[in-house]
């Protein structure tokens, strides 16, 4: 069999078996091999690797499709110092992902701008990069979405698309006040996910106030104890990023000798 018809017998076999990363590195594999005078073990290392490579790929740009991020932020985009309330050690040491393994959550309160929302990303970034599966959303959209899955009878399936990710971070809790339908559906959520999958939950209002949120403070009660079963509380304190941001731009525009 001449050389020819076993190049195209072997972009047929990775055709047919679904490789077209490997298929399309082929001919440049080829030509490395014969240079470098490779071994077959090598040259089919080198080539099923760069599939490999091109699977991982797809399969986090699919990962970072579902996660919903607001912005993808990762830890390095963090300004620890000037936020030195928290503790950047344990942010690190959650990063690395190991409280997922018992189902951990982790709750970030304190009140607007103080980096909550980042840090929560922050964390499901970290979890996607580290293969699992994520999905953001703000705790008012979680309710409106639940709502519209009762009326249309998708309840069963809404549940299960909640319940599915690895991490599920719940972002704003407390901003708005919760009717009792929401926080029904909620509580159903939290209570579904309870010792299966993280969640990662950002609020304005310490714990101590949830009754005021859902106007009910059995299921604020019901709620919590299921979320702090198992859990890393972060207590957050300090002025708002966008505020300071604000008024750092404010003193560059203030004219030059203007009071303060």
């Amino acid at each position: 069999m001449s050389r020819d018809t076993l190049y195209q017998q072997l972009r047929g076999h990775l055709a047919y078996l679904k490789l077209p990363a490997a298929a399309e590195a082929l001919p440049a594999h080829l030509d490395e091999a014969r240079q470098q005078d490779a071994g077959h073990t090598e040259f089919l290392e080198g080539l099923l690797r760069v599939e490999v490579e091109a699977t991982e790929a797809r399969r986090w740009n699919g990962r970072m499709r579902f996660a919903n991020f607001p912005t993808p932020w990762q830890l390095d985009d963090f300004d620890f110092s000037a936020q030195p309330s928290i503790d950047e050690k344990l942010v690190r040491e959650l990063a690395a992902g190991a409280y997922l393994a018992d189902a951990t959550n982790v709750l970030f309160i304190g009140p607007p701008g103080v980096g909550k929302t980042m840090l929560a990303v922050i964390l499901g970034r970290a979890a996607l990069d580290g293969g699992h599966r994520v999905y953001y959303t703000t705790a008012a959209d979680l309710a409106a979405r639940c709502r519209k899955a009762a009326l249309e009878g998708r309840w069963a399936p809404t549940m299960r698309f909640f319940s599915g990710p690895k991490v599920l971070i719940i972002d704003e809790l407390g901003y708005l006040p919760m009717p009792a339908e929401d926080a029904a559906s909620l509580f159903q959520v939290i209570s579904r996910r309870y010792q299966k999958g993280s969640i990662i939950l950002t609020t304005n209002r310490n714990v101590a106030a949830w009754g005021d949120i859902f106007s009910d403070t059995t299921i604020a009660a019901a709620m919590l104890d299921r979320l702090l079963h198992r859990s890393v509380v972060f207590t957050i304190s300090g002025d708002s990023y966008r505020l300071r941001a604000y008024q750092a731009q404010a003193r560059k525009q203030r004219p030059k000798g203007a009071a303060n």
